[in-house]
Parts: C-alpha cells; structure tokens; sequence
C-alpha cells in the first residue's frame, strides 16, 4: 500500500541545494510556495521560478539519480509530500494523473530546453517548416547518402506534393532511385501495426520536422540523433540498447525536434504508439517509471549543456562536455580506468558548439593533451579521473576570474579611475 510522509519547511529554509547528492526524494507541494534558483540559470525557467501547492521540487535529480540541478528555498511555511524514487511505480497505478502530469511536465521543459539550446548553440531557433525536409535530403544527397536522402524527400512529398520544392524533390528521387539505389516502402513508411522493427546501418527512423506519434526502445544497436544545421550535421546524442527517444512527439503530437538514424549493422527496435502508450500507463508502471527517468535523465544533461555554453575557453569546453558525458552514463572517474567515447573530436566540437573558425586549433589543443587518443569516430580518455580533476581545475579558475570581473566592477571611482 502506497504511504507517502509529510514534510513541513520554515519560512526561508533551504529544502533542496544545487550539487548535492541527495536525490532520493522528491516534493509535491501540498500548501505555500517555494522559490528556485540555480548558480548559473542560463535560461529563465519557462513557467517562473516561484513554485505552489501541485508544483515539483527534486523530480528531475530524483528520477534521473543525479546530483541536484537546482535550489529550493521555502518563500512562506510550506507543507511538503516526499516520495521516494521506489514509490514511483506504485504512484503511477495508485495515482496516475499525478505520474502523467510529471511526464507531460518533463515534455514540455524537454522541448523548452531544446529550443533554448538550439537557439544559443546554433543560433538559431529550431526549424518547424516542413520545407527543411527538403534541406536535409539536399544535405544527404551532397553527402552521397542516398538511402537517407530519399527518406528526406519522400516525407517532404508526401507532406507538400504542391510545395515549392516539390518537382526538384521528384526529380531528385527518380534520379537516385535509378541509379540502383533500394527504397522498400517498408522503410520508408513502416507498418503502424508492426511493433518490433528491424533496420540496416544508417537508416532513417525519422526525420526532424517530420510530423510522429511514436516512441521507440532500442532493444539491439545503436541510434545516431542529430540535426542538419548550416549545411552541417550537427550530433547530439549516441543512444544505445535499453534507451527511449521519439517521446516529445508522442506526447505533444508536434513535429519531431531531431533526426534518428540507426548505428549499428542491425538496429532493432519497438515502436510504441498513442494507444500503447495508454496500455503501457495502466499495465506496466515500471516502463512509464523507465520513461519518466529517461526524460528526467536527458533534461539533467540539458542543464548542463546550457551551462557548458557559458564556458568561454574551447578546450575547457570539450575537458567539461566529456565530463558531463560520463556523468550521464553513470561512470565513476577513476585513476587509470580508460574510457570510449562513441564520437570523434570534429563531433565533440560541434556538440560543444565551438565557432568553425575555431574548430581545428581547438582539435589541435585538445589532441595535444596526454590522457586524450582518438580516431575518426572515437575519443578515448586513458585516466578518466585526470579528465574529471582538470575540468573541476577549469571551473574554479573560471569561478575565480568571474569574482575578480565583479569585484573590479564594484570598486569605487573616481572620474573613471579606481579608488585606492
């Protein structure tokens, strides 16, 4: 039986703190209010940094069982109710409406952040319009990906037969496709159907701004999530066996942000729909618990990507992206332990959003450095514990130099010149 406990705050006490590692719990505010804060709040929280009663404290950190990415601190007395991360699957049978207003709620901030972060990363806003379906065929088709291609321009046909670009779309698929190239409409427009799905390498799952109402679970392989920007393809996660993605389509029904492609010489994946879903909520609370904590888990990162862009040094930048990276897998730094990035240094670059003037000397420092190897599509780090020691280096002596910045800009003056 579910018994959650009751937990009151004083006006002014500090309930959660940023950094911490107590993220066993987290709130529902039962009476009064709460404010939240961060150390460095890149973006303004979209519904306000003052919190009521049916409002969350500590879910993200809870679920995603990493350290706190904000601080609380009670603006009146406050009545709260705790709930441990065990009880999540019981709240969801017991109290479903409460377990889908914190998935909904981790949507919506999902693509709050996202749009936030492709706004200041790639500066600019994400792009809805159908025609960039068309852009990213184009991109694929210069790269000689032609299977990739003609999934861009078969989904911008079906979705603009009159657009503007339609009839060079046409042209372009008939050109590819007579070349030899295997389009199965399988591919192209799987059975809804068909819960289970396998795919080749680098197979389109879906493409960004195409219209979706699905989620997948890899349940073998490897998916590639990225966006074409600026002629560019630009990466933004490798998932692997066991995680979701798709979701903010299904639970929004709004076109998808990124585009997946499979990694793997054989992908295989389950496909889960509106009505499953729904099935899943009632039937299988561990899955919705494991959805809850994937959302929670990739907003956890967001925060701190958001936090990476006010780095001002590139190499900083990179040491801090592949400490962030370990920390999303859960990876404890160690003296000596070697670990495998999936991704090479160009793509780190462009994860970490340094300006294309910059990339090559910045590759250049970071493949200077003893703990760091690479090839083409991996990076790999021979003391993860050397990498987490000079990242935290870097912070400090960012911390440093941003006290001395405000110190000098709060010294007296006198006709422009400091007061001695």
């Amino acid at each position: 039986m579910l018994q959650l406990s009751f937990v009151n705050f004083k006006r002014g006490s500090y309930i959660i703190i940023e950094g911490k590692s107590d993220t066993d719990r987290f709130y529902i505010i039962q009476s009064g209010q709460v404010r939240i804060a961060k150390q460095k709040e890149v973006v303004a929280e979209e519904e306000g940094n003052l919190l009521g009663p049916g409002d969350f404290l500590g879910v993200i950190a809870c679920m995603s069982h990493h350290s706190q990415i904000e601080t609380a601190v009670a603006v009146s007395d406050v009545v709260l109710i705790a709930v441990h991360y065990t009880q999540f699957p019981e709240l969801i049978e017991k109290n479903t409406p409460i377990a889908m207003k914190i998935i909904y709620s981790f949507s919506k901030k999902m693509r709050y952040l996202d749009e936030a972060l492709t706004r200041i990363t790639l500066k600019r806003n994400i792009q809805t319009d159908i025609s960039h379906l068309f852009t990213i065929g184009e991109y694929y088709l210069k790269m000689s990906k032609f299977e990739l291609a003609l999934y861009a321009y078969y989904h911008y046909l079906k979705e603009k037969p009159d657009g503007q670009y339609a009839e060079t779309a046409r042209k372009r698929f008939m050109a590819i496709k007579s070349t030899g190239v295997k389009a199965p409409i399988e591919m192209l427009e799987p059975d809804t159907k068909q819960m289970v799905r396998v795919y080749n390498r680098e197979s389109m799952i879906f493409c960004e701004c195409q219209s979706g109402g699905e989620l997948y679970i890899i349940q073998k392989g490897r998916v590639k999530i990225s966006k074409i920007v600026d002629n560019s393809e630009v990466l933004l996660a490798v998932l692997k066996e066991g995680d979701m993605f798709g979701e903010m389509a299904l639970l929004e029904n709004k076109p998808r942000s990124a585009t997946a492609i499979t990694a793997a010489e054989e992908c295989q994946l389950l496909a889960v729909n509106r009505q499953n879903f729904n099935q899943m909520v009632a039937t299988q609370p561990q899955l919705i618990a494991r959805l809850t904590t994937t959302l929670a888990d990739r907003i956890w990162a967001m925060y701190k990507q958001l936090a990476n862009t006010l780095i001002p040094v590139p190499l900083e930048k990179m040491y801090d992206m592949l400490s962030i990276q370990l920390e999303k897998l859960r990876i404890q730094p160690s003296a000596g332990k070697q670990h495998t990035f999936l991704f090479g240094p160009a793509e780190l670059a462009k994860m970490c959003s340094i300006p294309k003037e910059q990339v090559a000397q910045a590759i250049a420092d970071f493949l200077m450095t003893p703990i760091v190897h690479s090839t083409e599509d991996s990076i790999i780090i021979t003391d993860t514990l050397e990498l987490s020691k000079q990242t935290a280096y870097f912070k400090k002596m960012q911390e440093i130099e941003q006290a001395r910045k405000q110190a000098r800009a709060n010294e007296p003056t006198y006709r422009g010149k400091p007061v001695r």
